[in-house]
């Protein structure tokens, strides 16, 4: 899919926009704080019905303001046009709509406009929880198998309701768990295969990707650590429930998977330095565009958001070579230095629009 015009209005620090863009290169650039991750996240919401910043639709909507609205006109590979739009009133309900038609669910439109983000943010994925590193396996794999969204949403009803068990003073009902740790059961054995599969198959192509950027100085892996791997997950939930009752939440299950990031043999969030740390999650998320490319027929969007900071110049120009091949298309890249942007679009030779982003307006360069 590509992005061929953008209306924005109300949305964070943007008033109105309506952007032209180009099929290939969308750069913009101003200073920090004036709008552009903004933007980028305006197309996010439109690809994945959510902010890529908060899960609380109203934060989105510009101050002062009662609504904000989101249209964007898409064009398939065989030359098909789509319009998505989104809007919500403060305190109402949002409405999301393909082609004038509502949504009756929202996840039904997760996959039709397959996007991956590399932002500033992403470094949580190394230094953060294990939540961020589920996620990002979570957004992938649910844009090209509609079936596993489904699923994470019964495991998780399946946790909520254990979980609301084993908080009551009285002892719970051992029937209802067991209702309950079956359906997490079967539920996350599903998530773990669909995860383990993405991870087996997205290893070596990340690894491809790293050494290229890092010109093969430094060696990465990634492991999938689950409670799966210790036996069937049901004996694997029931094992402990005294001790889950004792502390009110259930100790085992998908929801507590990991992905281990290693630089050699020691931990990314140990061992790696700002350059390495970025130069893995950019890695990462590069691969996971080809992978997802690769299942859904079509090159995802590409989010870059301030992507050069902190990497030296032999890494920005592998990745700038790199993004500029035939399995990436469409790109929005952030910037705060014109320089950088004009080296890109001196390097790619590629069709580009380049935009200017100051206190939320937003203008094309000429």
């Amino acid at each position: 899919m590509i992005l061929k015009k953008l209306s924005i209005l109300n949305y964070k620090n943007i008033g109105e926009a309506e952007l032209e863009l180009s099929p290939k290169l969308n750069c913009l650039v101003g200073n920090n704080g004036e709008g552009k991750t903004n933007l980028l996240d305006a197309v996010y919401y439109l690809s994945f019905c959510r902010s890529a910043s908060t899960n609380i639709d109203s934060q989105v909507i510009r101050h002062d303001e009662d609504f904000f609205m989101l249209q964007g006109t898409y064009e398939s590979e065989t030359g098909d046009e789509e319009l998505v739009y989104c809007g919500m009133k403060r305190g109402t309900k949002k409405h999301f709509k393909r082609n004038k038609k509502e949504y009756r669910r929202l996840s039904e439109h997760i996959g039709l406009l397959p996007l991956i983000m590399v932002s500033p943010a992403d470094t949580a994925l190394i230094e953060g929880g294990s939540e961020e590193r589920r996620k990002l396996m979570d957004v992938v794999i649910s844009q090209y198998d509609r079936n596993y969204l489904d699923s994470l949403n019964r495991y998780n009803k399946a946790l909520q309701q254990r979980n609301s068990l084993l908080k009551l003073e009285e002892e719970p009902d051992t029937s209802l768990l067991e209702i309950w740790e079956e359906q997490m059961a079967r539920e996350g054995e599903f998530l773990y295969s669909k995860r383990d599969e993405f991870i087996n198959l997205l290893s070596p192509l990340f690894q491809q990707i790293y050494q290229r950027i890092s010109e093969d100085k430094e060696k990465v892996s990634l492991r999938y650590v689950s409670h799966c791997q210790r036996g069937p997950l049901l004996d694997v939930i029931q094992r402990d429930r005294a001790k889950d009752r004792i502390m009110g939440f259930s100790l085992h299950g998908v929801h507590r998977d990991d992905l281990e990031m290693m630089l050699g043999d020691y931990p990314m969030k140990r061992e790696g330095s700002q350059g390495q740390n970025k130069t893995f999650v950019a890695a990462l998320k590069l691969a996971q565009l080809q992978f997802l490319k690769s299942k859904v027929g079509t090159a995802p969007l590409l989010l870059l958001d301030d992507i050069f900071d902190k990497l030296d110049a032999h890494r920005v120009e592998q990745i700038i070579r790199l993004v500029g091949t035939e399995d990436f298309g469409q790109i929005f890249i952030t910037d705060t230095n014109r320089a950088n942007i004009d080296k890109i679009l001196q390097g790619s030779g590629a069709d580009y629009r380049l935009f200017e982003v100051e206190q939320g307006k937003v203008r094309v360069y000429v």
